[in-house]
Formats: structure tokens, sequence, C-alpha cells
């Protein structure tokens, strides 16, 4: 198979899909690999590089994309790039295609196979390709907050670590799954006072045996979450649904219950966002206030730590990859479970349960396409 691997073009997104060992295991397994120019740059990967593992590097994104069966990049298809997919290609990328509907269009209009990072599970029903990318959104979210609470950013002028004789300040957490497990991390790390809402009693007794009660949790419902609100200095959104819109639990009004001056970051952002004020931003300009409240919600954080997120995300995708390219779309997800899940789009249609339901499409279970 010919795998392409393009430049991505998102606004300062520098990492790259594939690293030299994911070309060179390609290599190996009889597969053509095509980059373009420069796509590993902002992750310190040269072309030299690539040639060296065995790749051939393209003056640019059309040659790659019309020589390739399967594309594979990092965040999905933007602008230009709508144009540049094939009929019947395979695209193998983060999607994220719930608030996406005119990008799912295109998809289901070339009949691309959009394998989604973000919906392949695996076997005790995790998520293998979005966890590195959570653990990593995770720990900048707290460390973007306490940066945008200085009074020189439009903050309230709060250090979250406090000093002797102040007391710290306030990381409040929705949800306590891998996002939120990672900011805790982080904001404790920095010295502030945590405080997890979770609906999962179970994944509370967990995060309150692996922090030994270092941290808060609380049942998530209103009565609790007025009551966080109230107290955070800084707000984050890790809330996932796999595949669906990511659920409104702060509305505008209830964010009137924050104190001037405090930042909300939302991590769910890719997904529609959990907040009803939120809209995604980019590094070039990532922040904006609601209420006097300030929002940093860059769809693509990782991006930010380009070298960091692209060697984690490529030790999950690379066995992906691999199997996609060995196997075809059709023999790879009728064995392997998870990966079937991936398959958001095929042959025209929604395969994709939680997008469809998110845009009102008709949803095509996957098993009735393939062969």
């Amino acid at each position: 198979m010919i795998v392409g691997i393009p430049k991505e073009i998102k606004d300062h997104e520098n990492r790259v899909a594939m690293i030299p060992a994911g070309v060179h295991a390609l290599v190996v397994s009889g597969h053509e690999v095509i980059v373009e120019t420069g796509a590993g740059v902002g992750s310190g990967i040269t072309d030299i590089d690539y040639t060296e593992a065995g790749a051939e590097i393209v003056a640019d994104a059309r040659s790659v994309y019309e020589r390739s069966e399967m594309i594979v990049k990092v965040k999905e298809p933007v602008g230009p790039e709508y144009d540049l997919l094939k009929e019947g290609q395979t695209l193998f990328t983060y999607l994220h295609l719930a608030p996406l509907p005119k990008l799912t269009e295109m998809l289901c209009q070339r009949q691309v196979a959009g394998v989604a990072y973000e919906t392949i599970t695996d076997e005790k029903g995790g998520l293998p390709l979005l966890t590195p990318m959570s653990e990593v959104a995770g720990r900048m979210a707290v460390l973007m907050g306490a940066y945008y609470l200085q009074g020189a950013t439009g903050g309230r002028g709060t250090l979250l670590s406090g000093v002797p004789g102040v007391p710290p300040g306030d990381v409040v957490i929705l949800g306590g799954g891998i996002v939120g497990l990672n900011s805790a991390k982080m904001a404790l790390g920095l010295g502030a006072r945590v405080t997890i809402l979770e609906t999962s009693l179970d994944r509370m007794r967990w995060l309150d045996n692996t922090f030994h009660g270092m941290l808060t949790t609380l049942s998530s419902n209103h009565h609790n979450l007025i009551a966080s609100l109230r107290r955070a200095d800084v707000l984050v959104g890790a809330v996932l649904i796999p595949g669906a819109s990511a659920p409104k639990l702060v509305t505008r009004e209830m964010l009137g219950e924050m104190k001037p001056g405090s930042v909300v970051v939302d991590v769910a952002v890719d997904q529609g966002g959990c907040f009803e004020t939120t809209k995604a931003t980019t590094h070039s300009d990532p922040i904006y206030t609601v209420d006097g409240i300030v929002h940093y919600c860059v769809a693509n954080m990782p991006g930010a730590v380009s070298r960091t997120s692209t060697f984690a995300l490529n030790n999950a995708t690379i066995p992906y990859a691999l199997a996609l390219a060995d196997k075809g779309v059709e023999r790879a997800v009728k064995e392997d479970a998870g990966l079937f899940e991936g398959v958001n789009t095929y042959k025209g249609h929604i395969t994709c349960k939680p997008v469809a339901e998110s845009q009102g499409r008709p949803y095509t279970p996957l098993e009735t396409l393939l062969g």
C-alpha cells in the first residue's frame, strides 16, 4: 500500500502523523511511504531522518494525496485539504466529526473510509489512541489556566500555589477520566486545591484512593457544580462521550457564579465543548473573555508541545496504521473489534452512531457495508 504523510496545516499544528520508526516499520512490511517535505520539522524530525527510514520526500501536499491509498494525519482535514482527498481513499486521523457536518458530508460524498483515532477501543473498552493526547491536554490545561490567571493576561492575579500566608488557588475539574486525572496531577503538583466532579462512584473511589485524599471528589450534580463554580479560580472541562458532542454542563447564566477574572479551559472543545460559551480558538489567538471570565478553548492544545505529543501519539497509532496498510480496511476491522469502532464513515455512509445522532443524519451500521 502507498501511505501518505502530509504536513499539518491547522494553526500552529506542529505535530506529524508518523515518526521515522513508523516509516521504517511500514517499509519493512513492504509498503511505500510518501512524506511531504518539512512535515516533521515542527517536531524536530528532518527530511533526512525520513529518507534514512525509507520514505520518499515529495514537494507538496497534492503529490501526497494524489499518489496515496491511505493518508495518515494528526488533525482532521481543514480548508484546502478538502479538495485533495480522493474517492475511496482511507483517512486515518483524529476526526472529531460530531460538530463538523461539512467535513462529514465531504467524506461521505467521496466515499472516504474515515478511521478516527478517538473512537478506536481496546479490549477493556478504553480509547488507546485518544489517551496519550488526553494525558498531554490534561496537563497543559492547568498550565494554561495558571498562566492566564495572571493579571497581565486578563486573569484575577492569582498564583495557584499561593505563598506562605496566602492560600492557594482552587482548580475545579469536570470529569475524572484521563484528562481529569492528568489535570489533577498537574494542579496538585503546583500546590493548588483540587476538586473533581464525576458521575461514577467507582471512579470517585479510585481517584480518592489514587491521590490518598489529597483532592476532593464530588458527585456531579447541579448543586455541587454551582458551589464549585463559585470557588473556582481555574475550571477545566474534561468531559467526553466518545464520538458524540460534549454535553453543555455550564450555561452562560451559571458562568455568572464564577469570580471575575477566573479562567475556564475547555478540553472538550474538539467535540463542541462542555460550556455554553465555548468557541474554538487557536494558538495564535487562544483566549477570549465572556462576562469577565477568561476562556481558553484551543482545539489542538497538544500541538503546542509538538515533539512530546508526536512521539506519544505514534506509540499508540503505529500498530493500527500497520494493520490497515497490511490488510486493508475491511479485513483489518473484521479482525479487530476495537479498530472496527474507529470507522466513522465508509462507502458514503456515517458508520459511527454518535456522529449521526449529533448531526441528525442517518446512521448505517458498518457490518451492513462490509463485503
